[in-house]
């Protein structure tokens, strides 16, 4: 069978897998068994980032999907949050989860494709598919939920611990760090290196912040955004990143902007003038080097492991004159 036949009867199987059912419902069906206004029906459907059906009278609803909307519009009944929050909580999960989803996708689709022949017939790719969405679904979701929970009371110790603080709005560090020529790099190479080159980059950036006691804000391609509760916490971080792309021979150099002050949080993103210098010292670094704006200097200067260089002051888009630091380990620590 052909990898195009393949994919779409893979594609069949696993929807049924997944999707709670056999679609069922229309989009008025919907609304009529959840006593949900249309409109706020399509407004949470959307949110999520799932795209409406051109045809309203076509059938393919679930009652999974008629679940999720009662447990989301529940919450804002039983005030469990408020209501101008209920699509920002359908987005950003949604966002999440269409991330994740990409890669774990492509991990069921590579193991039907390997167990899947050209010459199958469509009862065996068929087989094939249920078997592997039966073994794999379960645990991706397991570790999933698991994750989850870890994160979530990580994060609520750390909110926990500084009270005193609102919800939304904290001091930390910032830091971005993006691979040099990463643009030109893609122009150059074909798409398994280019995969392999991503991969690298964040398994070594993933691991280098976890190990720092730092956190992951994002990953957009060639650069990674991260934070820090400590100046000293992301100056290691910074520094060891570097470490260990200075190792690697066939990894491109990295760049690395830091900086410290009051951030807002906001559906696991954060932004702020702090995080603007960051960047903007991240696009300013030579290869190979970390720059910390004057907050982050003034408290990495009390420490002895750490050097900081005043440099001359830089124009960029936003900020007229922006003071950088060159950080470094102090030689005698080297």
């Amino acid at each position: 069978m052909p990898d195009s036949d393949i994919s779409f009867v893979v594609q069949r199987e696993i929807e049924k897998t997944l999707l709670g059912g056999t679609p069922k419902y229309t989009r008025m069906d919907i609304v009529e068994k959840s006593g949900i206004p249309l409109e706020r029906v399509v407004q949470l459907w959307t949110a999520m980032g799932f795209p409406l059906h051109t045809d309203p009278e076509a059938v393919v609803y679930t009652d999974a999907d008629l679940d999720a909307l009662r447990l989301l519009t529940g919450l804002t009944e039983r005030r469990v949050i408020e209501p101008d929050m209920e699509v920002a909580i359908a987005r950003t999960l949604g966002q999440a989860m269409s991330r994740l989803t990409e890669w774990q996708v492509g991990v069921v689709n590579s193991h039907i494709h390997d167990r899947s022949t050209e010459g199958a017939d469509i009862d065996a790719v068929r087989k094939n598919a249920r078997e592997v969405a039966a073994q794999t679904v379960p645990t991706l979701e397991a570790l999933q939920s698991y994750t989850w929970r870890r994160h979530l009371a990580a994060t609520a110790g750390r909110s926990i611990a500084d009270p005193g603080e609102e919800t939304t709005s904290r001091t930390v560090a910032v830091g971005f760090a993006d691979m040099v020529g990463y643009t030109s790099l893609t122009r150059r190479i074909g798409v398994d290196e280019l995969t392999e080159l991503l991969e690298e980059f964040e398994s070594i950036a993933s691991n280098i912040i976890a190990r720092g006691r730092g956190s992951i804000i994002k990953n957009v391609g060639d650069e990674v955004m991260f934070s820090a509760q400590t100046a000293e916490d992301a100056a290691h971080i910074a520094l060891d990143l570097q470490d260990a792309y200075e190792a690697k021979e066939d990894m491109p150099e990295l760049r690395v902007g830091l900086a410290w002050g009051p951030v807002l949080a906001r559906y696991g993103d954060l932004y702020g003038s702090t995080v603007n210098i960051a960047a903007r010292l991240t696009s300013s670094a030579h290869p190979g080097t970390v720059l910390v704006d004057t907050t982050m200097a003034e408290i990495l200067q009390e420490d002895a492991e750490f050097y900081v260089k005043s440099l001359r002051s830089l124009r960029v888009r936003g900020f007229h004159k922006l003071k950088p630091h060159a950080l470094r380990r102090n030689k005698k620590d080297r």
